[in-house]
């Protein structure tokens, strides 16, 4: 089937008429990054309800990594439904949960024990291992990265600052502590990427020998690759971070919502970096899109006492027999090697459209979770013109996503192949062609 299929310019008349009707509805604090309204999708094709259908360059947000509606991931659900929608895992044990967990211990690093929190979405997996860290170590200062992005709930936004509406009313429930992590195309710290030696660490260092006592610090927290601008550190950081965490016996809680299984050609983000953290925080990217979040941490680390914490949905059945599909049909189907293929395919053909078009300020990503940040002739961000990218990239049947102030994020996924990207970036290189000459 050849895709991209346009019958009628986005958004069709259905799809402006359901638009309305849902606007009337839905609560006003969610944003849309266009006015799409979807029937159908299958392996890398979305269709919306006016016929047109469209190469998924977002994989549902990071949450579709092996792609819509896998048959054996729908195989196990249906298996499962047959059997029992739910169990209630704060009522009884059931088999599923030692069967995924062995699964996760497989592709988790380091040895030990580990112990597993099931609750239903990423943020739910960040206040979980927020609250380990706190239980653990009866500390109550987090550090936490500028540019971040861990989750809307309450906890999860106190240790989060990608986006100011989001804590525009709501008080951090936390004390955090911000450092900026290095984002080395437009450092805040105002370094030369050339000849820098992420002082940003020397920053943090600095806060935890002299502005926090290091009894109070429950954690530090991060992202291997923030989500809100894909901004991926340079090779020496995370090397140097783990080693000074280790000295001075904090933990390091990663949020693997975005970057874990297999989104950057690994199992997780920090497998990139051979870094181990002391708690895994995991999103519905393990089950293909059904609520799922994980809590990962040492054994010794996760060490709360019975009721302190719950989640009544957490490891649901049908989620847990779609994570243990998904698990399977990466490995079957080697689609961590098709990431790390046609990751490197994607950013060398984007490298050659940034030649053409300055607007491209940078390229920049992992496996199939790269960014193209769209810039002023200043360099400044220009979110104009990147969210009219985003909306005629669309119009012509490619969904991306804008993400941070200007970068557009592309993470179709795992499965995708070479002659879809072909296509796919056809229609993208025309559209900065259009930008570049308005």
């Amino acid at each position: 089937m050849s895709l991209p299929r346009i019958v009628v310019t986005p958004p069709g008349p259905k799809s402006r008429a359901l638009t309305q009707t849902s606007s009337g509805y839905m609560s006003p604090s969610i944003s849309h990054d266009y006015p799409a309204v979807f029937e159908s999708a299958e392996y890398c094709r979305v269709k919306d309800v006016d016929g047109n259908e469209f190469i998924d360059f977002t994989a549902a947000g990071g949450i579709m990594n092996i792609g819509h509606n896998h048959p054996r991931v729908l195989n196990a659900i249906k298996q499962q439904a047959d059997k029992a929608v739910n169990y209630g895992l704060d009522i009884a044990y059931y088999e599923l949960i030692p069967q995924l967990s062995n699964a996760l211990k497989g592709i988790l690093p380091g040895g030990g024990e580990k112990r597993f929190f099931y609750s239903t979405s990423g943020s739910e997996a960040v206040e979980a291992a927020l609250k380990t860290a706190a239980w653990h170590t009866r500390g109550q200062t987090f550090f936490s990265f500028l540019g971040s992005m861990h989750g809307r709930t309450l906890g999860a936004l106190s240790i989060s600052s990608a986006n100011p509406i989001h804590k525009k009313h709501f008080p951090s429930l936390l004390r955090t502590v911000n450092i900026s992590y290095p984002y080395c195309y437009r450092c805040p710290l105002g370094q030369d990427a050339s000849n820098c030696h992420c002082i940003c660490l020397d920053f943090l260092e600095n806060s935890l020998a002299k502005s926090v006592p290091i009894e109070d610090v429950a954690a530090i927290a991060l992202e291997p690759i923030q989500g809100e601008g894909c901004v991926v550190p340079p090779e020496t950081f995370f090397k140097r971070l783990q080693k000074l965490v280790r000295e001075l016996g904090i933990l390091l809680i990663a949020d693997e919502t975005l970057t874990g299984i297999g989104r950057t050609g690994r199992w997780l983000g920090l497998d990139n970096w051979e870094v181990t953290p002391d708690i895994t925080c995991i999103n519905g990217s393990l089950s293909s899109g059904l609520p799922l979040g994980v809590t990962v941490a040492q054994e010794n680390v996760m060490d709360w006492e019975p009721d302190s914490h719950d989640c009544t949905l957490g490891g649901n059945p049908l989620a847990c027999a779609s994570a243990l599909a998904v698990l399977d049909v990466i490995r079957s189907e080697h689609l961590l090697e098709n990431a790390v293929t046609q990751g490197r395919y994607l950013l060398q053909r984007l490298g050659e459209i940034a030649e053409k078009y300055p607007s491209i300020g940078e390229v920049r990503g992992k496996g199939l979770l790269i960014g193209l940040e769209i810039v002023k002739d200043t360099k400044e961000p220009n979110h104009a013109a990147a969210k009219d990218i985003v909306t005629r990239s669309w119009q012509r049947g490619i969904l991306t996503q804008l993400v941070g102030e200007s970068t557009i994020r592309l993470s179709p996924p795992l499965s995708i192949s070479q002659p879809l990207i072909d296509s796919a970036l056809e229609i993208l290189e025309g559209v900065f062609h259009e930008a570049s000459i308005q």
